[in-house]
């Protein structure tokens, strides 16, 4: 009752005080022909037409985000139909694409304005400690398929860039607020130009109700979070210089005698700073230089408690010509960690710095006026493995003017992390599962073939299909279990969307991925658990995703979002379909109220995890108020 007469309270002064003509309205739907020709840069770290990217791509737009009435990074990631999205509690999320999800998930590559976001622990994310501010973010890329001939080790089954608007595209001011039965919130931007300079702030605060079991007991995972950030853009005639930075700090609720054991809060701290600098060269090349540096710290009684550092140093330069154009570069990553022991888990050594470097090559060859071919190498080294080498060819066909052909061949690697090679379960001895001194990289030879089209002004369709040939794939071997490289095995499926707007003020998106996975040890492995491993995947055969938006009028929107996730085989979770529905008035031209639904057709469902300790995701509904002036 309090939340809902405060959301009601904070409508009134927000519409009292608007005087601003500045319109939500403005925010329209792309339609399906500007859909198709955003520029998007992940697939060749250049720009270029979506409709011409010879890759599996789907682009969640700003537009999209608003009216999804998302409120975390994690849950707008849920829009794309290439992406397996599973909650695990209230903030924790199991992502990947193309198969081997799991809490700990290690074959994505994920970026945030350029920023690689995983931790070097286990080649995964932290999903509770990475967010921003989702009225900042331009789009979001979600390639499917290797990535690792630019974006190198790991960008193995896809790549995600979150890209935002750069300072000099958020002048105005931004206050969002949220309320309702399981979260609350609120957030700011302020913007500001001047001459060649742009410069924004922005701040957010997250709360979030701890989740229920199936027996009604409550799990220790309420978490509240804050966050606050800057972006500084210069742009001259031939420079682009970017300065962007974020902190944040959050925490748990108490977890005092949970499961018999004295713990803790789990508590999240960080901070980060980036800085790029673009420039035009004589004869239409370019370059690009960027730097960032990364702290994060993360206190776990029950798991570890990560203290980590990252120095990450980029430099690519584009060479255009006639036929060829010639993309080359390279980079350095240095990173330490100090990791506490948990009750759960130690890291031997506690301590340790690591070093990476690479350099790429990529060639693209117009071989006629609508064939084009796409050759590339990285050569990237790690203290564990050494040199990987990770090449790519790409053909293109530009069967019409509105419709691509491709196919593709990849070699990627996911290189070893602490957790292969470091790790001890349980956090004393006698130890059950020890980390392996040898375990080598992860490989995946990859075959794809896709088309995109647009048929008709109205629609616009994606179709891929891919075979993803595994060798060395993590499993263990004996007891203790030491973990090795004894599984391999074929992945393959087909992903598939379209966008269709029928009607001026009506727009539908569907889309899903069909997916097997055929794994078996290698002949003379010891391995006590085998290929139906939690630690190594646990994926649905199919999710698919439908969202329909209407304007009903100028002023009011209503959004449905239908979604389903197969059946997860060990452990066993359910399959669930669920509805998700906002309604959107815009007051005053710069105001917007909504009320959101989510998981509307059922009183609660897992997504992940064991039945005894999982969480229900619970229906819920909240209300939402963006004053944009």
């Amino acid at each position: 009752m309090k939340r809902t007469a405060c959301s009601i309270a904070v409508a009134g002064l927000l519409y009292a005080a608007s005087g601003n003509t500045q319109s939500i309205e403005a925010l329209k739907q792309l339609s399906v022909d500007e859909l198709l020709n955003v520029q998007v840069t992940s697939v060749s770290k250049r720009s270029e037409s979506l409709s011409d990217a010879p890759a599996s791509i789907f682009v969640i737009s700003a537009d999209d985000i608003r009216r999804s009435g998302v409120t975390t990074l994690a849950e707008a990631l849920r829009m794309a139909p290439n992406l397996d999205v599973a909650r695990i509690d209230s903030v924790q999320y199991a992502i990947s694409a193309r198969g081997f999800n799991n809490a700990v998930g290690n074959k994505l590559l994920v970026m945030i304005d350029g920023r690689t976001i995983y931790t070097p622990l286990f080649s995964g994310v932290f999903w509770d400690q990475q967010d921003v501010l989702l009225q900042d973010v331009e789009r979001i890329e979600v390639i499917s398929g290797p990535g690792a001939t630019l974006w190198g080790a790991n960008a193995v089954n896809g790549v995600i860039n979150v890209i935002t608007r750069s300072a000099a595209e958020t002048t105005d001011a931004v206050l969002v607020a949220t309320a309702g039965q399981h979260e609350s919130g609120g957030a700011f931007r302020l913007g500001s130009s001047r001459d060649d300079a742009a410069f924004r702030v922005y701040g957010k605060y997250s709360k979030f109700d701890n989740t229920f079991r199936a027996d009604g007991g409550a799990n220790p995972d309420t978490w509240s979070r804050g966050q606050a950030g800057f972006r500084a853009d210069w742009s001259r005639e031939t420079d682009q210089i970017t300065v962007q930075g974020d902190a944040y700090d959050g925490h748990s609720g108490s977890r005092e005698g949970y499961g018999g054991l004295d713990l803790d809060e789990v508590s999240i701290s960080g901070f980060n700073v980036l800085g790029r600098w673009s420039r035009r060269l004589a004869g239409g090349s370019d370059m690009q230089l960027q730097m960032y540096v990364d702290h994060s710290e993360r206190h776990d009684d029950l798991f570890y408690g990560p203290t980590a550092d990252i120095v990450d140093l980029d430099f690519q330069h584009s060479i255009p010509g006639q036929r060829h154009t010639v993309l080359w570069g390279g980079g350095y990553r240095y990173g330490k960690d100090d990791i506490e022991p948990g009750f759960v888990t130690l890291f031997v050594p506690d301590s340790r710095s690591m070093e990476w470097g690479n350099l790429f090559v990529q060639d693209d060859v117009h071989l006629t006026p609508k064939l084009q071919a796409t050759l590339g190498l990285k050569l990237e080294s790690n203290d564990y493995t050494g040199l990987e080498y990770l090449p790519n060819l790409r053909l293109a066909w530009k069967v019409t003017d509105s419709s691509l052909l491709w196919g593709s061949l990849s070699r990627a690697v996911r290189a070893p992390a602490r957790y292969d090679r470091d790790v001890r379960f349980p956090g004393f001895p006698p130890y059950y599962v020890v980390g392996g001194p040898h375990f080598e990289s992860e490989v995946a030879n990859v075959a794809e073939i896709g088309y995109r089209a647009q048929p008709f002004d109205s629609l616009g369709v994606s179709v891929t299909s891919f075979l993803h040939r595994w060798d060395k794939l993590r499993s263990g071997s004996a007891l203790p279990v030491e973990i090795s490289n004894d599984i391999e095995g074929d992945v393959y499926g087909v992903e598939a969307w379209l966008n269709y707007r029928p009607l001026d003020f009506w727009s539908v998106s569907a889309g899903g991925t069909w997916l097997q996975e055929k794994l078996h040890l290698d002949s003379g492995s010891q391995d006590p658990v085998g290929v139906d491993n939690p630690t190594l995947r646990n994926d649905p055969d199919y999710y698919w995703t439908l969202r329909s938006s209407f304007d009903l009028t100028r002023t009011v929107q209503l959004d449905l979002w239908l979604y389903s996730v197969g059946e997860l085989p060990a452990p066993r979770v359910p399959s669930y379909t669920e509805l998700e529905l906002r309604l959107a008035w815009t007051l005053l031209d710069h105001v917007e109220l909504s009320i959101v639904g989510r998981n509307l057709l059922h009183d609660s469902h897992p997504e992940y995890g064991d039945e005894l300790s999982r969480s229900e995701i619970e229906r819920t509904a909240y209300g939402q108020v963006r004053w944009q002036f």
